[in-house]
């Protein structure tokens, strides 16, 4: 009988793929040690969007969860982490210099192996951090990804077995140094025939020296079947999950797959009664955290428009936050042609962000009326070589409407160049805010930017999802969408005299009278404050509204600015993209009706303009 072995993914693509990668270290520390204990040999922890969030929802440093988790699993189990190639652990690539910085900041932190791929399968976006790792002293694991296309595209080549060698080929040919080869299918997508027929070709070709392993997601409801046709294939191993966090947008259960190896040639060799000790204890530590419905569910149109397990949630949390999430199968089905049209990027970050932020565009604002920066970029080649040639219709539009002209330079090389890259970037902006410029605040800062610098300097929410919390926004987005519906809050007679309140900063005196007569309101602030309010222009009001749902990031105007055609209102986030709010004509800012963190949905009046 062959054993199979497995790494345990629940730590870093479970938690990214069922609860959007925001759990708290404490929280998982304790199953860490279970399962070690119980046997586990090899487990994910850390990359991926498991470093971002941290910073951005958790309040804590990845690089202290990484440490944990080494002190927690002992010095020989196999730690690994999840890299994208240039562009590290973000959606934005990266510059050579912070490319070496993370292999070697990951390795500081008790990372063994660094599984390393590119959306694009562009050979040349593997090659600088393949080499940095393996300098680092970590091991490389190459990445092949993979998925299937959409029914009805005749393309019969990209994201066929013949593809994926080929690019194996290309990895063998190259002067890249690595350790074991992994085919990473992040949306679950790829046919078990499919899998089949690559796995066995590449075993072929490496031999039984370099390590195969494969991956791949529920989310489509052909996993196992998947992972059946590798073990028959030869694979030697695959990646599994424990409940709570395993099967729908995750990875099989590591039960799951015990038993549908029974009365087969193959077992993954475990303690079938340890294992479930350590899952009902995950089950316990995890009880706060609230899943979402859809993180736990096979979906029928997944392979229609492959979005993979670990941006699903995601996109739905954050379609739930910006009260949208009723547009989410029409953005689904929007993929299609997208993907269609994009050159078959394989749907994994951050590619299937691109896809998703533009099939969102698409949707909210119309086919193909905005091209979205990352979509657009990628369509022009700023981030790698695409499997096959984008729609030149589309190239030409994203040129158009971005500004830049389509490049096959390396993505390193550009951003070699790109004066806004670099650690000299992140160090400037570290001593800016009197922050430490050591190498892990180096890194923070290149790789988070913004969010990073707050999180630094102690200004970042929590964000974590809990089930009391989901209910109570679900409570109130219920009451936004109902008012009728809304608990009312009687006012009494007997609450009348002066009040000085403070709305946004500014004091404002309130002097409440009996009965229905007039409240009368004054602005108390600063005279300069007070002059700055009062609009000057006495034209026609016009009100601004919102293009698509999302959350206010920045308020660039202020009440009284004078306006040109262009100018920038104010700044919004949706499905980590930014869509800048513009007046279209000149005019003066009369009010802004909307502050930083406030949701806005489609058509919202964000602000009013005289012209």
């Amino acid at each position: 009988m062959k054993k199979i072995k497995f790494m345990d993914t629940s730590f870093r693509d479970g938690f990214q793929s069922c609860l959007g990668a925001r759990v708290k270290t404490k929280d998982f520390i304790p199953v860490l040690e279970a399962a070690v204990d119980a046997g586990t040999k090899s487990f994910e922890v850390g990359g991926g969007a498991r470093f971002q969030s941290l910073y951005f929802y958790c309040q804590e440093d990845a690089f202290d969860m990484m440490d944990a988790c080494r002190k927690a699993a002992g010095p020989n189990i196999n730690l690994q982490s999840l890299a994208r190639g240039v562009n590290v652990v973000g959606l934005s690539s990266q510059s050579r210099d912070v490319i070496k910085l993370h292999a070697e900041m990951f390795k500081k932190h008790g990372i063994s192996t660094i599984r390393n791929f590119d959306a694009l399968n562009d050979i040349d976006n593997l090659d600088w951090s393949g080499k940095c790792i393996s300098e680092a002293g970590a091991k490389h694991q190459i990445v092949i990804t993979m998925m299937s296309l959409p029914p009805g595209i005749k393309d019969s080549y990209s994201h066929s077995a013949d593809f994926y060698i080929d690019k194996l080929k290309e990895i063998l040919a190259s002067d890249i140094p690595y350790d074991s080869v992994c085919f990473k299918d992040a949306s679950g997508t790829s046919t078990p025939d499919t899998v089949y027929k690559t796995i066995k070709a590449a075993k072929k070709l490496l031999g039984n020296k370099v390590p195969l392993q494969f991956h791949t997601h529920c989310t489509a409801g052909v996993a196992v079947a998947a992972y059946i046709a590798a073990a028959n294939a030869g694979v030697d191993i695959i990646d599994l999950a424990m409940d709570p966090v395993s099967g729908g947008t995750g990875q099989p259960d590591i039960l799951t797959m015990e038993h549908a190896f029974r009365h087969t040639k193959f077992t993954l060799g475990i303690d079938m009664g340890k294992i479930i000790e350590v899952e009902e204890l995950f089950a316990e530590r995890l009880s706060e955290y609230f899943i979402p419905p859809e993180a736990r569910e096979v979906s029928a149109i997944i392979p229609l428009s492959p979005m993979p397990g670990g941006a699903l949630t995601a996109n739905t949390q954050m379609m739930r936050d910006n009260n949208c999430l009723d547009l989410y199968p029409k953005v689904i089905k929007a993929m299609k042609e997208v993907v269609a049209r994009g050159g078959y990027g394989t749907s994994v970050t951050p590619v299937s962000q691109f896809y998703f932020q533009q099939a969102f565009a698409n949707v909210t604002q119309g086919p193909w009326k905005k091209m979205t920066e990352g979509y657009g970029k990628m369509l022009l080649g700023y981030f790698g070589k695409t499997p096959s040639s984008p729609d030149p219709e589309l190239v030409k539009l994203a040129s158009e409407e971005l500004g830049l002209e389509p490049t096959k330079e390396k993505v390193v090389d550009i951003n070699d160049k790109d004066s806004s890259l670099g650690i000299d970037v992140a160090k400037a902006l570290l001593e800016k805010n009197n922050l430490e410029a050591t190498d892990e605040n180096l890194f923070i800062a290149a790789a988070c930017e913004e969010k990073g610098i707050k999180y630094l300097l102690g200004d970042m929410p929590l964000g974590i999802r809990t089930k009391v919390a989901e209910e109570k926004a679900q409570f109130e987005r219920y009451c936004k969408e109902h008012p009728e519906e809304a608990p009312k809050t009687d006012a009494k007679q007997e609450d009348t005299g002066n009040y000085t309140v403070v709305v946004d900063g500014q004091q404002y005196s309130v002097q409440v009278a009996p009965g229905d007569g007039d409240i009368k309101i004054e602005n108390i602030s600063s005279s300069e404050t007070s002059a700055a309010s009062a609009p000057t222009s006495s034209g026609v009001i016009k009100e601004i509204q919102s293009p698509i749902p999302g959350t206010v990031m920045k308020t660039l105007a202020q009440v009284g600015t004078k306006l040109s055609s262009g100018d920038t209102i104010l700044v919004l986030e949706a499905m980590k993209m930014e869509q800048v709010v513009k007046a279209e004509f000149d005019c003066t800012v009369k009010s802004i009706e909307v502050k930083v963190g406030d949701t806005v949905s489609a058509d919202q009046t964000v602000a009013t303009v005289t012209v």
